[in-house]
């Protein structure tokens, strides 16, 4: 009986030491228990910062937790993290975020949320609505307004993980991975209007190791821009349309420019949109490049410039310099990439008359216009095509 008394406690004293330790490995931080408020219109900013906070200091991983419910984060937020001792907090978003309705409030911070020097962190779920309309409706208009801020940015931050989360009506990027290690973006949405000026889904700049998987975007830009200083970047399975395409660039503006390297696009449906496939320079001195990048799997849907590397890239013939562009463009291949074009050129590569293009690559490429073989056309271009290609090559 004593045995049986003694296994019994023992039992009872292992199973509080199994739970007390679940739950100190799996802290959770409601912000509502900071004082958040899930009405749309009490600012939750300190609420959140503290829930974060908390999380922080946590010495094992941690959950911060927005439940169901419309929270107003009424100014430019910052998380910064390097004083964190958690390396693994993840953001639980099973509500919305929204930004006031005023743009002016955060329209001159770079963004609207923004996190700084982190390593682990997971976003996971979640809307994040920045109320851009207005925003766009002033900047469309021509009148004098703020340059607006991006939705959600990671800056300096390794390991990151974006899962399943929504972006709407970004006043401007909708999320930024900037000088970051490994990243990996899955399952997001985008979604604003065609119209929305500098709108870009996701860009990257300056980062390695970043991976974007099965996404849906649709937006008045780019819907995945590269910027300089990438490698490693793996990107497979987006929905893009309306926007500007998957565009490595612009890059070229600074003469002293870290250049991007081994990039895989793969498994892309563009519909509607500007372009599909770009790659854009400035027209100007630069020690940049691009190398290694493959183009596969692609289909275009009524797409003006299915395939397009433009090295005079100057928007709104603005600020347009009219020089040969040092960014040197070589080995890129476009593989198995078929669709409609909605202008007569569905091939161009406008490359630099001082560095020229070399090394690329057309494997099984059939772009038509009107029911009929699309063209292509070429400057300074060099490379070679294999087996069916419509356009015919004009390399």
């Amino acid at each position: 009986m004593d045995v049986c008394k003694h296994c019994f406690s023992l039992i009872v004293f292992m199973t509080f030491l199994y739970v007390t330790s679940t739950l100190a490995a799996n802290a959770n931080y409601n912000v509502q228990s900071y004082g958040a408020k899930g009405d749309g219109k009490s600012d939750s900013n300190k609420a959140f910062l503290a829930a974060w906070a908390a999380a922080c200091a946590s010495t094992s991983p941690a959950t911060v937790y927005v439940p169901p419910g419309r929270f107003l984060l009424g100014s430019a937020t910052t998380f910064e993290g390097q004083i964190c001792k958690s390396k693994a907090i993840r953001f639980q978003i099973d509500g919305t975020i929204v930004a006031p309705s005023d743009y002016n409030v955060i329209g001159k911070a770079d963004n609207w949320i923004k996190f700084v020097r982190v390593t682990g962190v997971s976003i996971v779920g979640g809307t994040l609505d920045a109320k851009g309309a207005a925003l766009w409706s002033c900047k469309n208009s021509g009148k004098s307004c703020p340059n607006g801020a991006g939705t959600l940015a990671f800056y300096n931050s390794n390991n990151i993980v974006i899962d399943g989360l929504s972006s709407q009506n970004s006043q401007k990027f909708h999320i930024r991975i900037e000088s970051c290690h490994n990243a990996k973006l899955q399952g997001v949405k985008v979604s604003a209007a065609g119209n929305s000026p500098n709108t870009d889904g996701i860009h990257v700049q300056l980062s390695t190791g970043v991976t974007i998987l099965n996404s849906h975007i649709g937006t008045g830009d780019d819907c995945i821009s590269i910027g300089p200083g990438n490698s490693n970047l793996w990107i497979e399975n987006i929905a893009c349309g309306p926007g500007h395409g998957i565009s490595i660039g612009s890059l070229g503006w600074k003469e002293h420019e870290c250049g991007v390297q081994n990039v895989t696009v793969k498994t892309i449906t563009f519909t509607g949109t500007q372009n599909g496939l770009r790659i854009k320079t400035w027209a100007r001195p630069s020690n940049g490049f691009v190398k290694n990048v493959v183009f596969q799997h692609a289909f275009m849907s009524n797409v003006k410039h299915p395939i397009i590397i433009d090295q005079n890239y100057s928007p709104n013939h603005q600020n347009c310099p009219h020089q040969g562009s040092g960014v040197k463009i070589s080995n890129i291949k476009y593989k198995d990439i078929h669709g409609i074009s909605a202008t007569e050129v569905a091939v161009t590569f406008d490359c630099s008359k001082t560095e020229p293009c070399n090394g690329i690559t057309l494997g099984d490429v059939n772009l038509t216009y009107k029911d009929h073989p699309a063209q292509a056309s070429c400057s300074n271009a060099g490379g070679t095509s294999s087996g069916l290609v419509t356009p015919a090559s004009c390399l």
